[in-house]
């Protein structure tokens, strides 16, 4: 079970490390778009990230 836990704990702070990392980026560069967050999402094998963009 520590195994798990340790393994958790890991994948949390990956994903915080990334968060961060794309907050500063966008910060910097502008938000990323519904396009490159499914691009991404295609290459990285995980779910499309579902957007809160309001309709054009």
């Amino acid at each position: 079970m520590s195994r798990w836990l340790a393994d958790a704990a890991a994948a949390k702070l990956r994903t915080e490390a990334l968060a961060d990392f794309l907050d500063d980026w966008e910060a910097e560069h502008g938000s990323l778009t519904a396009a490159e967050l499914a691009k991404a999402a295609e290459e990285l094998a995980v779910p499309k990230p579902t957007t809160t963009e309001p309709a054009a």
